[in-house]
């Protein structure tokens, strides 16, 4: 069917407002993440009977892109767990900001299976989760991060990272290979998933049964 002028014109205005959206929506530039200063690097001792274990990168970890804006979205914001009584440092702890890799500078959680979850206030998208567990080179075992719509995890709920290979925290067996904490942490890419809720999983670590967070970053553009 022929267009009029008039109806010409106003596709191509449309046309060309999606086009600008899209244009902006592809500006990428490094997200802000300031990496904490070293604390005790190395590789851990006991290794050989680890299974699945990445070999320790050498270089250091490549910019993340994201779009321009981005911000860490998880600073200062509710965090529950799990845990309900930590045997070191308090929950505020998880999102205080503070990535110093230091003795002291961590939540301990019991033994076991345990979880943190971050309440980010509102349906946002997010482009990555940046999270620290230790200041010493240890590996952490059956490490899953999520997203949800709901506390509960019931809507929406999508993994993003899983190396519990064997199913022990019961979100279904993982493929990702486990790896040996460092200054840097882990980044796991969400790939601009639209979620109130982050829930991470862990089930102690090479040295012993406990589990422990220094910070979680979620990245992510703020609410308008």
């Amino acid at each position: 069917m022929k267009m009029s002028r008039i109806e010409s014109k106003t596709y191509l205005v449309v046309l060309g407002l999606a086009c600008m959206s899209a244009v902006a929506r592809a500006q990428l530039a490094p997200v802000p993440i300031e990496l904490p200063k070293p604390g005790y690097e190395g590789t851990p001792a006991n290794l050989l009977s680890i299974h699945n274990l990445e070999k320790p990168s050498v270089k250091q970890r490549p910019p993340f892109l994201a779009p321009v804006g981005v911000v860490n979205l998880a600073k200062g914001k509710k965090v529950t767990s799990t845990e309900t009584d930590p045997v070191v440092g308090d929950l505020t702890m998880v999102t205080d900001g503070d990535t110093t890799q230091a003795d002291g500078n961590y939540v301990e959680l019991g033994p076991g299976v345990q979880s943190v979850t971050i309440d980010l206030g509102a349906m946002l998208e997010i482009y990555g989760v940046l999270f620290w567990h230790y200041f010493q080179p240890r590996v952490y075992f059956c490490i899953v991060v999520q997203t949800a719509d709901d506390e509960a995890f019931t809507k929406n709920k999508q993994t993003w990272f899983n190396s519990d290979t064997g199913n022990k925290v019961g979100q279904g067996a993982g493929t990702n290979m486990l790896y040996v904490e460092s200054y840097e942490g882990k980044l796991v890419a969400t790939k601009g998933v639209k979620a109130r809720y982050v829930r991470l999983f862990s089930c102690g670590n090479n040295v012993n049964e406990l589990n422990h967070y220094i910070e979680v970053e979620v990245f992510g553009l703020p609410a308008k």
